[in-house]
């Protein structure tokens, strides 16, 4: 048995939510191998939908870019209910949102994230397995079967799964995974077809019988390439798995079953039945029947292994609501995992993982099973909570013990997503830049909003602290309020911020004044954005103390975090 040296951080599982844990620890110079038991890439258009918050996440790693031109932009939803067209189904978001709703398939999602983790020298490791694995005070030994028939014994000082529903790592660390299966099985099938609807709206299609419960369903969303679509419907009984031995051996009947799958035939059989207008399939690219179940672990992890998106919970598929569950998982774990490998993070840091996404995936496995059960049409919510909750944008951290305490007030408050807003301007650009634009590729921000900053003002001791506290993790960034007395134009003359010892903080000017009016800041205020664009502290700067920082930062970093070195 071959022998490695240790690595930081071991990810098991290359599909989207591994990739995004893969991609963040190397971002930041995490040393990280990331394996996978298959050995290529599956042409399936599983996993469809992007979430606007999802495009944030990209935005903020440096590569929504690439996604969005791949993607499909959807712009709402047909209904027809028995042959009968419904009010149509806009999806849209506010005016300060910077990206709508999209539809990328998961093997294009996967060929995305793994190109960007090339950059950073890592490769997905194909036809790798993680067979077993133990941990102790000080890492984990994870015993690997390679490609080559070869096994491995790999020293690691974490380990991450993102091996699916599945999970040997679940498994493995004896988490428990309650929930229940759907009795319904469905065809999918990536497949175009020759109608004439506008192909940014996703078509829905449903029978209902005498008693009003639907019997027969047809789901259309669509893929890039005309008149492409991944469709998903009712299976007919003679291409049923229930009947046969295909279940996994740890009963989990959820995801792609083995067996027939349907032919073009089957697909057009169900189209005939359904669709609004009539149409011929063609091209079809893959074809599976599907099960769903709905199950959630009791724990995120335990001590230095954790889990992560399907690993740690699944469910029906409505709403598209499961891999951008998954990568925010990721981004989330990845950013504390970092400062752990440091030794920067503080002891109860990676702790937080479970206390702010464990929340999250019992919130959207209650959802998306209600919702597949009594329809989305009946959700208690007001249509635009609702957009906004199926967006992922109203998913927050208060209470969390990695953020401050949420205090009352306007605006958002510490555990909050970190809204974006334009109007951003330099000394230098004369173009309004979004906070984003701002925020990107950064780790932990501490923002300052006011008017009249300079040297001297008071606030080099705050700007010191967050230096200090974080071991030079933390940027630091200027808003500057604009000028009621000059039409609210406070563009001319962002000018720098310098500190005692010299050194020039960026400063921006709030041109437009959204950034008061989205934040709420109506006085001097400090803000902390952490790496994945959530409010981490909120407090005045008159006077600009730095306690409230201090005090926050101390729950995030160690004490003694060491010094670090910006590339």
């Amino acid at each position: 048995m071959a022998h490695t040296h240790p690595t930081d951080v071991l990810v098991v599982g290359a599909g989207p939510v591994g990739l995004t844990a893969a991609v963040e620890l190397r971002r930041r110079g995490v040393s990280c191998r990331i394996v996978d038991r298959l050995p290529a890439r599956l042409p399936f258009a599983k996993a469809v939908g992007i979430q606007p918050r999802t495009f944030e996440v990209w935005d903020r790693m440096g590569l929504a870019r690439t996604a969005l031109e791949a993607a499909v932009p959807m712009r709402g939803q047909f209904l027809y209910v028995n042959g009968a067209e419904q009010p149509r189904t806009e999806l849209s978001v506010p005016p300060d949102v910077p990206y709508g709703f999209a539809a990328l398939p998961q093997y294009e999602t996967e060929r995305i994230l793994d190109e960007f983790l090339g950059r950073f020298g890592t490769a997905v490791e194909r036809g790798t397995e993680l067979v077993s694995f133990s941990q102790d005070a000080d890492g984990v030994t994870c015993r690997l079967h390679g490609s080559s028939g070869a096994e491995e014994e790999l020293r690691t000082r974490f380990l991450v799964g993102c091996d699916g529903a599945h999970s040997i790592v679940r498994k493995g660390l004896g988490l428990t995974f309650e929930g229940g299966a759907f009795a319904e099985e469905y065809m999918l099938a990536d497949v175009r077809v020759d109608w004439d609807l506008p192909h940014e709206y996703t078509v829905r299609s449903m029978h209902r019988d005498g008693d009003g419960a639907v019997d027969d369903v047809l789901v259309c969303i669509p893929l890039p390439g005309r008149g492409r679509y991944r469709m998903s419907m009712m299976v007919p009984p003679e291409l049923s798995t229930a009947q046969q031995d295909t279940a996994a051996a740890d009963g989990v009947a959820h995801g792609l079953q083995n067996g027939r799958g349907p032919g073009l035939a089957d697909i057009q059989t169900v189209l005939d039945r359904l669709s609004p207008k009539p149409t011929t399939a063609f091209d079809i690219r893959w074809t599976s029947v599907f099960r769903i179940s709905h199950r959630i672990v009791d724990r995120y992890g335990d001590g230095r292994v954790f889990v992560a998106g399907d690993a740690a919970h699944i469910h029906p598929p409505t709403g598209a609501q499961g891999m951008n569950t998954g990568i925010q998982d990721a981004w989330n774990l990845a950013w504390k995992l970092a400062l752990a490998c440091e030794g920067a993070a503080h002891p109860g840091l990676l702790a937080g993982y479970d206390a702010e996404r464990r929340p999250v995936g019992e919130e959207v496995v209650g959802r998306t099973v209600r919702h597949a059960v009594e329809g989305m049409e009946n959700d208690p919510d007001d249509p635009a909570t609702l957009m906004m909750r199926e967006a992922q944008l109203l998913v927050g951290y208060r209470g969390s013990p990695a953020v401050a305490q949420a205090g009352e007030g306007r605006g958002p408050r510490p555990g909050d997503r970190a809204p974006d807003c334009t109007g951003l301007t330099g000394s230098v650009h004369t173009y309004p830049m979004r906070l984003y634009d701002v925020l990107r590729e950064r780790d932990h921000v501490l923002l300052l909003y006011g008017a009249g900053f300079g040297s001297g003002s008071g606030l080099d001791e705050l700007v010191r602290t967050a230096r200090e506290s974080s071991g030079g993790r933390m940027d630091v960034c200027v808003v500057r309020a604009a000028d009621a007395g000059n039409g609210n134009d406070a563009g001319t003359d962002a000018g720098a911020m310098a500190e005692a010892d010299g050194t020039v903080l960026p400063v921006y000017a709030d041109t437009r004044g959204e950034f008061a009016r989205l934040y709420a800041a109506e006085e001097p205020t400090a803000f902390v954005i952490r790496p994945d664009g959530y409010l981490g502290a909120r407090f005045p700067l008159a006077p600009p103390a730095p306690g409230p920082l201090a005090a926050h930062l101390a729950a995030v970093f160690a004490p003694d975090a060491p010094a670090h070195t910006r590339d």
